[in-house]
């Protein structure tokens, strides 16, 4: 997966929120559309539900100046979907290890809680690695650790349940609004490991690139 700074010198300009028409601007994922052959939307058939869900949060969740810099990452969706049935819950804890340590006190409560519960539900998730990366991000954060596993004795956890897409929602939104320097930075690797797990999953190939010709004439270039 390409980082950050390996971007095209041109790339279309991406814009918060849903659109009508490429005229009224362009998201991640109704980029992705357009990519796809399918018809403009901003949840096209093209892609995983979750992973779409996540590539629109941190779209309209980076600043104006970075938001160019997802385009890249947008012809990796297409085509990966039919994903396994652990994918949210390793996508969740995924988020989770990427937001925890720097969230505010608030956001990791309830990162630790839906931690806590993915890691105790039966088949909720697939990944040792993912598994891992999130007890070791809870060993971090103590406090919220401790905090989570007392609310969880009072609140059992139902078998089966996976509040991934809860999970993941907060996770965005933790990043996004933490005190850190490099907000978008941290969203983009997200994204982009999410991406890259989610090809894994799928048996996808390396993902192709962002061409000029494939997007210039219908979405406009950002400056």
């Amino acid at each position: 997966m390409a980082a950050a700074t390996d971007t095209p010198e041109l790339l279309p300009l991406l814009a918060r929120g849903r659109h009508r028409s490429p005229r009224r601007g362009a998201c991640f994922m109704e980029l992705a559309s357009y990519l796809a052959g399918e018809r403009w939307s901003d949840a096209p058939r093209c892609t995983d539900p979750m992973l779409a869900a996540l590539a629109r949060m941190i779209n309209d969740s980076t600043s104006d100046e970075a938001r160019p810099r997802l385009a890249p990452l947008v012809p990796a969706v297409v085509g990966v979907r039919d994903l396994p049935a652990g994918f949210p819950g390793d996508l969740a804890l995924l988020a989770i290890a990427h937001s925890i340590r720097d969230a505010a006190s608030s956001h990791q409560h309830a990162l630790a809680v839906g931690a806590l519960r993915l890691l105790a539900s039966e088949n909720a998730t697939s990944s040792a690695a993912l598994r891992a990366r999130a007890r070791a991000a809870l060993r971090d954060v103590p406090d919220a650790h401790a905090w989570a596993e007392k609310f969880l004795g009072r609140v059992p956890v139902p078998p089966r349940y996976s509040p991934a897409a809860s999970i993941v929602e907060i996770a965005v939104h933790a990043l996004a609004t933490a005190c850190i320097p490099d907000a978008d930075r941290r969203l983009y690797r997200l994204l982009a490991e999410a991406v890259e797990l989610a090809r894994e999953s799928a048996g996808a190939g390396e993902p192709p690139e962002l061409a000029a010709q494939q997007w210039q004439g219908r979405v406009r270039a950002a400056v």
